[in-house]
């Protein structure tokens, strides 16, 4: 098991003058970071890859779908900027060295049709996620689909429907991911959510239900860490927290205030996963 931290706390683009805060998240004493991949291009992340491999830090990705590369589209050439967009990913996250990328790359972010999800809408995402997981087979990457909340996302919002969509891919590139956030809001159990998606679990956020510090506010955490020790989940535990230090990304996310303080948030974040589990 890893601890990780997501650099979105700080930036949604990850450059040299972000070294610093990856110099002292490995001081505190993390085993990788996270970052969002949203610019950039393989030479960009080959010598970020290679500065984090230099350092022993250890890296996954996070990245989305915009409306215009909605895999879910009825209009065959928005599913095909989707995997195109999808690629782009794979391979900078090779040139990076991540081994996983995350997110809600099943649809659009924030991206409403004011209906609910049909099934056609769910095969069209679920046929092209196996193409891209075939893609990133060759890139020895795993590819883990987020269920949103029901403000965010309208395709997948629980643990329930995330496991149909892994089951319809049906590739081994492609698991899932649990956010402790979304699960706050959409599950009727935490303990229960982790246990139905068990067995094809490949990515862990831990996130308050503010977006602040981790075990600072109101999810119920041991029922997600005793669950976590029950399923024998060994994959990475990554914080996620967001802040305003950049307005148009927290604009995006709708953020509008700072939930807690940064040093507090990597701090007694780190301190308090390895309680909880027992690290």
């Amino acid at each position: 098991m890893k601890i990780g931290m997501n650099m979105l706390l700080w930036t949604n683009h990850v450059t040299e003058e972000h070294y610093h805060i990856v110099d002292k998240l490995k001081e505190t004493g993390y085993d990788g970071i996270e970052l969002y991949m949203g610019d950039g291009d393989v030479t960009h992340y080959t010598k970020l890859g290679n500065h984090f491999s230099s350092l022993g830090v250890g890296v996954t990705a996070v990245t989305g779908l915009s409306p215009e590369e909605n895999i879910s589209s009825a209009d065959a050439a928005t599913r095909q900027a989707g995997l195109d967009r999808l690629k782009w990913a794979i391979d900078n996250a090779e040139a990076l060295g991540a081994e996983t990328i995350c997110g809600p790359i099943h649809s659009s972010f924030a991206y409403f049709t004011r209906q609910p999800p049909t099934q056609d809408e769910r095969k069209r995402s679920a046929d092209t996620l196996r193409k891209a997981a075939e893609y990133a087979a060759q890139a020895n990457i795993m590819l883990c689909p987020e269920a949103l909340n029901r403000f965010e996302c309208y395709l997948y919002n629980t643990m329930a429907d995330l496991k149909t969509l892994v089951t319809a891919v049906d590739h081994p590139n492609l698991g899932a991911m649990y956010d402790t956030h979304h699960s706050n809001i959409e599950e009727k159990s935490q303990a229960k959510a982790l246990q139905t998606i068990a067995p094809c679990l490949k990515h862990v956020h831990i996130s308050e239900n503010d977006r602040g510090t981790p075990g600072s506010g109101q999810v119920l955490w041991d029922d997600v860490f005793s669950t976590l020790k029950e399923i024998n989940y060994d994959g990475w535990l990554t914080i996620e927290a967001f802040s305003t230090i950049i307005p148009e990304f927290a604009n995006a996310i709708n953020v509008w205030r700072d939930y807690s303080p940064e040093e507090e948030v990597y701090t007694k974040g780190l301190t308090f996963i390895k309680d909880g589990m027992g690290l």
